[in-house]
């Protein structure tokens, strides 16, 4: 079996964590369209859940329409500026998003916000997004390293989102391709906020399980204080091995370095 003929497998998961009281982020797990996608809501209690769940949907239905995936993004902005400019609970409401589209083992990554996207390797953690963050716009100018950025007062502070009527939207876009022993993270900054690149590389090699990967993922992120809520969706290529099959080695392992004949 070629690469191109292996199915993407796919985990994801989305809690509160360990201080907020209610979820604003929002999962979208559609194999149907190989898409996946995850937002990161805004605006206070219900505005946030408005905003991230209304943001999927519309991405949903335009892609399932065959809309471009960044144009697809615009259409979910155009969604969620509709609710936001009416009167009532919905001023003022926003949402980060992050969605990858596969064509086999190629993918194209759409992102507004710092919800992000990473390719992971045994050896190596690659950032496929950049943040439209304010943060990330000083260390971009020179004028912050990005070990202060983690703990600055204006780290959450970001530059682009949907459902803002102030800006002209900038939809960051990546084209790439998933290798025979990678894995693709999409995840809320609930998780970064919490977890190095390194932490995050290195909790990919112990798994055994793409289900068990974001289960530990999301636990050690909550034992890192779970500020924020916290989302994250892990793809691969292949098919995982029935449960009952010895794992002295963790599956996420054997992906990453297979066997020699």
């Amino acid at each position: 079996m070629s690469l191109n003929d292996e199915p993407l497998i796919y985990a994801g998961q989305s809690v509160t964590g360990q201080v907020r009281g209610h979820n604003e982020d929002a999962l979208l797990c559609c194999p149907e369209l190989n898409l996946w996608a995850i937002a990161d809501g805004m605006g206070g209690h219900q505005c946030g859940e408005v905003a991230s769940a209304l943001a999927l949907q519309s991405l949903h239905e335009a892609c399932a329409a065959g809309v471009e995936l960044v144009e697809a993004v615009h259409v979910a902005n155009r969604a969620v500026l509709a609710v936001a400019a009416s009167p009532g609970e919905g001023r003022g409401m926003g949402t980060t998003l992050v969605a990858a589209q596969f064509n086999a083992a190629d993918f194209v990554i759409a992102w507004v916000g710092d919800s992000r996207a990473y390719r992971i390797s045994a050896e190596h953690i690659e950032r496929l997004t950049r943040d439209h963050s304010w943060v990330q716009a000083m260390i971009d100018a020179g004028q912050l390293s990005a070990e202060a950025a983690r703990s600055h007062p204006q780290r959450n502070v970001i530059l682009q989102c949907l459902g803002r009527d102030d800006q002209q939207l900038d939809v960051g876009v990546l084209h790439g391709s998933l290798g025979a022993h990678e894995l693709l993270l999409l995840c809320s900054d609930g998780l970064t906020g919490e977890l190095r690149d390194e932490q995050i590389q290195q909790l990919c090699s112990n798994a055994h399980t793409l289900d068990e990967l974001v289960a530990e993922l999301i636990a050690q992120a909550n034992r890192m204080g779970g500020k924020d809520n916290i989302s994250c969706i892990v793809l691969g290529r292949g098919v995982a091995p029935p449960s009952v099959e010895p794992r002295p080695r963790g599956f996420l392992s054997r992906l990453f370095n297979p066997r020699k004949p």
